[in-house]
C-alpha cells in the first residue's frame, strides 16, 4: 500500500557494509532509520571499500551511497538497469588526498624512505653511532620542491587543491584536464599553465601527479610509451587508482633509470619492496576528517533521496532537485527515450490527477522525473506507470508530515 500524507513516516532500513563515521550515521535519525550490518531487505546500502560486485542485492534496494569518491567497487551498470542511483562524495576527502600528495613529493625529493631504512639498520648500542649517522647522511641528500615543476593530470577538486598548495611552496604548475568543469576552472589558480596533452605534462614536469577516475579511457594512462617522455629523475605520483598506471612499465622505467621514483597508494605485489617505489596502504582518504566528511555528505544525499526523491552527486543519474509544493510526489527513473514524459503525464491525467509541478532531466541513457500532484496517488496508477516500456523504477513519496 502507498503511504498516505499525514500518516506515520515510513521507516527505512540501511545496510552498512563498512565502518561508517558515527557522525555520518547520526544524519539518519533513529526514529525513521535503522542502520546495521545484518539487514535482510535493505532500502539502501552505505559502503566504503567493500566489493559489491559479487553481492546479491535484493530488489528492495533503492539506492547505494559510497562514502568516498571512487565507485569501482560497485556494479554501476547493473544498478542503472534497475533504476538505482549510486551516490558518492566528490571533494569530501580532497584535502586529505592533497596533503598525502605533498607528503609523497617530499618523501621522494628528500629520500626519506631510504634514509629511514638506513637509520633503522643502525645498532643503537654501537659506540660510534653518531659518526655512522654523519658518514651515512651524505647518501640521502635531496632537493627542495621550490623552483621545480609539478604536472597535474586531472583538475578536479583534488587537482585544484594540489595546484594551489604547490604554488604556495614555490613550484611551477602545469595542468591538463580535457573535461574540466566550470566549478573546477573557477577554483584553479591563475598561475597554472595549461597543457594540451598528457604527453606534454609528462615531458615537462619534475613531478607528475594523477587525479583521474579509472575508466576505459584512463586505464594505463601512463604506460611504456609515454613514460619514455619523462625526465630521468622525475617522480610519478599515483593517488588516483591503481589501473591508471602500468606497473610493468613503471618497473621497466625505474630499472632503466628513466624514472626517479614511483609514489603510490596501491602496494601491489609487482611493485612492493622495490627500492625506488614508495607504496602506501591506500591512505588517501584515511583521516578522521575525511571519513567524517564523506559519511555526512552521502548520508545527507541518501536521506534527501529516500524521503524526497532529490538527487545530488549520483554517478549514474542526473542531478535533480525540486522543492516540495505538494504533499504527493512520484519519482520515476526511466530510459532516456522519446515520449516518456507524455506517457507518464497521460497515465496521471487518466486517473484524474492534476500535476502541480514537474522536473525531468537526463544523463546519457538515464532519465529521472519528479512529479508533484495535488491529490493522493493510488497503487493502480503507480502500476500503470511501472508498466510503461522503459520505466525502470517508480517510487511514491508522500510527505507524511503534512
Amino acid at each position: 500500500m502507498a503511504e498516505a500524507a499525514g500518516a506515520a513516516p515510513r521507516r527505512f532500513d540501511i545496510l552498512v557494509l563498512n565502518q561508517i563515521s558515527a557522525n555520518g550515521l547520526k544524519r539518519l535519525p533513529s526514529e525513521r532509520y535503522t542502520t546495521g550490518k545484518d539487514v535482510a531487505r535493505p532500502d539502501a546500502v552505505l559502503v566504503r571499500s567493500a566489493d559489491m560486485h559479487a553481492l546479491a542485492l535484493p530488489d528492495s534496494v533503492q539506492a547505494i551511497a559510497r562514502a568516498g569518491a571512487g565507485t569501482n567497487n560497485i556494479p554501476i551498470p547493473a544498478m542503472s538497469a534497475r533504476g538505482v542511483p549510486v551516490f558518492n562524495a566528490p571533494g569530501a576527502n580532497a584535502n586529505a588526498v592533497k596533503e598525502l600528495v605533498l607528503t609523497g613529493m617530499l618523501l621522494a625529493a628528500r629520500n626519506i624512505a631510504p634514509a629511514l631504512r638506513f637509520v633503522s639498520s643502525l645498532d643503537a648500542a654501537m659506540p660510534d653511532m653518531d659518526k655512522a649517522v654523519e658518514d651515512g647522511k651524505k647518501n640521502f641528500a635531496g632537493y627542495e620542491l621550490a623552483g621545480h615543476t609539478l604536472g597535474i593530470v586531472g583538475l578536479g577538486k583534488v587537482g585544484c587543491l594540489v595546484a594551489d598548495a604547490a604554488i604556495k611552496l614555490g613550484m611551477n604548475v602545469l595542468g591538463y584536464d580535457p573535461d574540466i568543469t566550470v566549478d573546477a576552472a573557477w577554483s584553479l589558480p591563475a598561475q597554472v599553465k595549461k597543457a594540451a596533452s598528457v604527453a606534454e605534462v609528462l615531458k615537462n614536469a619534475d613531478f607528475v601527479t594523477l587525479h583521474v577516475p579509472l575508466v576505459a579511457a584512463t586505464r594505463d594512462l601512463v604506460n611504456a610509451d609515454n613514460l619514455k617522455l619523462m625526465r630521468p629523475a622525475a617522480v610519478l605520483l599515483n593517488f588516483s587508482r591503481e589501473g591508471v598506471v602500468s606497473e610493468s612499465a613503471v618497473l621497466a622505467a625505474l630499472s632503466a633509470k628513466k624514472l626517479g621514483w614511483y609514489v603510490c597508494d596501491f602496494p601491489g605485489a609487482a611493485i612492493n619492496g622495490h627500492a625506488q617505489v614508495i607504496a602506501l596502504p591506500h591512505l588517501g582518504a584515511s583521516t578522521r576528517e575525511a571519513e567524517e566528511n564523506c559519511a555526512i555528505m552521502v548520508a545527507d544525499q541518501l536521506r534527501d533521496y529516500l524521503e524526497h526523491g532529490n538527487i545530488a552527486n549520483a554517478v549514474n543519474f542526473p542531478a535533480v532537485s525540486m522543492a516540495r509544493e505538494s504533499a504527493y510526489r512520484v519519482a520515476i527513473a526511466n530510459a532516456n527515450v522519446p515520449n516518456m514524459l507524455g506517457q507518464i503525464s497521460t497515465a496521471m491525467a487518466e486517473a484524474g490527477l492534476n500535476i502541480h509541478n514537474m522536473v525531468n532531466k537526463s544523463r546519457g541513457d538515464m532519465a529521472y522525473t519528479l512529479v508533484d500532484v495535488e491529490s493522493p496517488v493510488s497503487e493502480a496508477v503507480l502500476d500503470s506507470i511501472r508498466a510503461i516500456q522503459g520505466v525502470l523504477a517508480v517510487r511514491y513519496l508522500p510527505d507524511s508530515v503534512q
